[in-house]
């Protein structure tokens, strides 16, 4: 599955990138039709510790399912929103074997 990371007024490192592709790249366990994703990383500039926000869409035939996450850091972004898609991408895959 190919992962496309765009990173919004900084330039992610190298570690950070790898660690996402790992990350959405283990989603296709749950469900193998996942076409492509995207991941945005933006720092809200704000006094608030929670300032990074992660949105994380996957495109799956007939759908797409978006997540959006606001953490202290980027990698915690990312493993919260990787379980809400699990969790979803598990219902999808029931939902088609139910028809």
């Amino acid at each position: 599955m190919k992962v496309f990371v765009q990173s919004v007024n900084f330039n992610a490192d190298k570690g950070l990138i790898e660690f996402i592709e790992k990350k959405v790249n283990g989603l296709e366990k749950y469900y193998d039709k996942i076409v492509d994703s995207e991941v945005f990383l933006k720092v809200q500039q704000t006094s608030e510790k929670e300032n990074k926000l992660v949105d994380v869409k996957i495109n799956v035939p007939g759908n797409e399912m978006v997540v959006k996450k606001q953490c202290k850091t980027f990698e915690e972004g990312v493993m919260l929103a990787v379980d809400s898609l699990k969790r979803q991408l598990t219902k999808t895959k029931e939902k088609v074997r139910a028809k």
